[in-house]
């Protein structure tokens, strides 16, 4: 029963409805290209084309043996500064201010040397982004790479979330909103899809005169194309 009532709401919303025609293409709701900040030889790669991967998984890294070996001496010093300093605050009181400031500095520069060294040791590992999976890859491990000339080596998109870029006319723009039913097809394939307008770009496109939007999908293969009406309830 509740089945059919449903049925005939959506019936007399549709016939109530203005339809506007819209094409769309499919691309992925995150993307990004990946290299490294770093000059270097690839010492490892982890992942090829179609590997799913979680944030802040590692990728690859370059040779970084010797900032290994300049970190741990950083975090050596930072760790004698330290107890220096500790000891100096125990006694602060009966000692000179001045000779207190050269343990407090020797401390504080201590702790920037180590946060130095570990960002030139993590600018050599590269990890992902997102939760996403490897498209494209130029890199194998044994590659030189320049941080003076960077160049994308990884190209990750999101694994399963997608989104419909619509186009349609721009005599449409102060009716379609945020919300909409956008019903839908892929070129070539006859099953109907439906989506909802996720947001309406602020400005129209110049060239072609028309507004775009966006319709959020999954698992659809990213670059297909295909065409479709978006409902506007009228009242």
């Amino acid at each position: 029963m509740k089945k059919i009532i449903w049925s005939m709401l959506w019936m007399i919303t549709a016939m109530s409805a203005e339809e506007v025609y819209a094409t769309f293409e499919v691309e992925a709701q995150k993307s990004a290209n990946l290299a490294f900040s770093s000059s270097g030889i690839v010492q490892k790669v982890t992942v090829d084309v179609g590997s799913e991967v979680k944030k802040e998984d590692v990728l690859s890294t370059l040779q970084n043996d010797d900032l290994k070996v300049m970190l741990e001496g950083a975090q050596v010093a930072l760790k004698y500064a330290k107890l220096d300093y500790d000891r100096q605050v125990k006694v602060k009181k009966i000692i000179d201010q001045s000779q207190f400031d050269q343990y407090a500095f020797k401390y504080e520069n201590a702790k920037v040397q180590a946060a130095y060294q570990k960002s030139l040791l993590d600018k050599t590992v590269l990890r992902a982004p997102f939760d996403g999976v490897i498209y494209e890859k130029s890199l194998e491990e044994g590659d030189v790479v320049s941080g003076a000339m960077i160049r994308t080596l990884l190209k990750i998109q999101s694994a399963h979330e997608r989104k419909l870029i619509l186009e349609f006319d721009q005599k449409y723009h102060a009716k379609v909103k945020v919300g909409d039913l956008f019903k839908y097809k892929i070129d070539g394939d006859e099953k109907m899809h439906e989506g909802k307008i996720s947001k309406i770009y602020p400005v129209v496109n110049m060239e072609n005169r028309k507004v775009i939007a966006e319709v959020e999908a999954k698992d659809l293969m990213v670059g297909l194309f295909g065409e479709g009406t978006i409902l506007i309830n009228d009242k």
